[in-house]
């Protein structure tokens, strides 16, 4: 598979929160881009880190780790950061809207 951003992000994120649930997936296909495009992701982070942590503080802190692959390219990050206790009712992450373009 190589070196890819996919890999590299589910590197970071993997070292940076420990994560007791973590999903990384490529959503370029679902936007006007070349195949094999990786400009667009969704994560899904689930991380004690994350306790008593409001939502934009979540996602500050993912785009600090992401920095290197936002600047290489990613477009596109939908982040979904969630506590192992708000995963618990949780269980799945909103769908991606569809591309408006």
């Amino acid at each position: 598979m190589g070196n890819t951003i996919e890999m590299s992000i589910s590197k970071k994120v993997d070292q940076a929160f420990s994560p007791s649930f973590f999903s990384v997936e490529n959503e370029s296909y679902m936007h006007n881009v070349p195949p094999g495009s990786e400009s667009h992701f969704k994560v899904v982070v689930v991380s004690d880190l994350f306790t008593g942590k409001r939502s934009v503080q979540r996602h500050q802190h993912v785009y600090k780790v992401l920095a290197d692959e936002l600047k290489a390219g990613v477009h596109a990050l939908a982040i979904h950061a969630y506590t192992p206790e708000e995963w618990q009712n949780q269980k799945v992450a909103p769908a991606s809207p569809k591309c408006m373009g």
